[in-house]
């Protein structure tokens, strides 16, 4: 399984290597662990393996025809699933599989990524696994004899997405698997399987990345500079996806300069520069703001780490490193725990719809207050507790 396709886990494949040069692979695996770490990936990887003609140590060469199908997801035996909402055309699954095929780390879910022409948002539509694609199209496809190589290989991806009558439908496959059959599930909430499927699988856990091998992953593979690739990764959350989506979107850049832009406007309290980016903000939708309001709360944590620590390797956005040395030479007595809570504090006002303008308007003024080192209330006074007669 070459480490040039997946990332870390070098425990997992280790595991799985073992696993297939001993000839004892279980029928059925659960992989689980947090999204974008290499679930999918190693599935895939392990497919290649079971099929691979020149294998080496429980590994794939990579570079027979077996092991390319696979890889490109064109393998007869191999199928590869994932939930879709009710009535998707074959075509829109097509696509994203195709994607899934040139990088085994692409967000293509319907759930993570309703809408391929953007990344982020969510699906208002139930995603999942219908009791007929599992009772009558895998059943029918894993019940053939292998067209080529020796095993037949089922990949579910997001498993937990079984409805219960898919996952019963399921569970009669796993209690009678077929010879040299092997089913792969990958999910990041397999509490939501049923104990019953669960019990059937050898369970694998898959780790969080470590910020430097996804620094370095996406430096090569994305062609990043490193002090780029370095604040993405400790952005991205152990998630190489996670990952690849920051870097890849032009929002991420353009909203930390915005960011930082309407920071300035509250320091200095310039009015007109307030009012202008209130408005901007106005025009975003809900998970735009979100976002903005996440990259403060991360630019307000590296201020404090910092500023406690001196420690430059805690910071997030470490290419940010001369501005926030700055800030915190220059703005001493800035209430940082404070400003925290005010931007929590809107982001909850954002999830409750309050008019966005006067809310970013109040929070660039209280956060003004709170660098100068002055004492902040919240963003929101309760007419309950003013007496409503002078």
């Amino acid at each position: 399984m070459p480490e040039t396709v997946v990332i870390g886990q070098k425990r997992v494949l280790q595991t799985i290597a073992g696993a297939v040069g001993s000839n004892r692979v279980p029928h059925a695996y659960l992989f689980y662990g947090p999204d974008g770490v290499g679930k999918r990936a190693v599935a895939i990887e392990l497919a290649a393996a079971l099929l691979c003609s020149s294998p080496f140590e429980g590994m794939s060469c990579g570079r027979c025809s077996a092991c390319i199908r696979v890889r490109r997801l064109g393998h007869p035996d191999v199928k590869l699933m994932m939930p879709v909402p009710k009535d998707t055309p074959v075509e829109a699954i097509s696509e994203r599989l195709q994607l899934l095929a040139g990088d085994p780390y692409a967000t293509v879910d319907f759930e993570r990524r309703p809408n391929l022409d953007s990344i982020g948002g969510t699906s208002n539509k139930q995603v999942m696994y219908s009791v007929d694609t599992i009772g009558k199209d895998l059943r029918r496809e894993m019940s053939f004899k292998p067209v080529e190589g020796g095993y037949k290989v089922a990949i579910l991806t997001d498993a937990d997405r079984l409805r219960t009558e898919a996952a019963n439908a399921f569970l009669k496959l796993l209690e009678e698997p077929g010879s040299k059959t092997v089913f792969v599930l990958t999910s990041d909430r397999p509490n939501r399987l049923l104990p019953t499927v669960r019990s059937r699988c050898q369970m694998l856990r898959f780790d969080r990345l470590p910020d430097e091998e996804i620094a370095s992953a996406i430096a090569e593979r994305l062609n990043l500079p490193s002090s780029t690739a370095k604040a993405v990764a400790r952005m991205a959350d152990g998630s190489y996806s996670r990952a690849v989506d920051l870097a890849s979107s032009e929002e991420l850049f353009s909203t930390r300069s915005a960011v930082l832009e309407f920071m300035r406007a509250a320091y200095t309290g310039d009015g007109v520069q307030v009012v202008d980016h209130a408005e901007r903000l106005q025009r975003m939708g809900r998970d735009p703001l979100k976002f903005f309001l996440q990259l403060i709360l991360g630019w307000l944590r590296d201020l404090l780490l910092y500023r406690s620590t001196g420690d430059k390797t805690l910071v997030v956005n470490l290419d940010q490193i001369e501005s926030i040395h700055s800030f915190c030479q220059r703005l001493p007595q800035a209430r940082l725990e404070s400003m925290i809570d005010l931007v929590e504090e809107a982001s909850d006002l954002v999830e409750r719809n309050v008019n966005v303008k006067l809310c970013f308007i109040v929070l660039a003024q209280e956060l003004g207050s709170a660098m100068r080192g002055n004492p902040v209330g919240g963003l929101v006074v309760s007419l309950s507790d003013e007496p409503l007669i002078a």
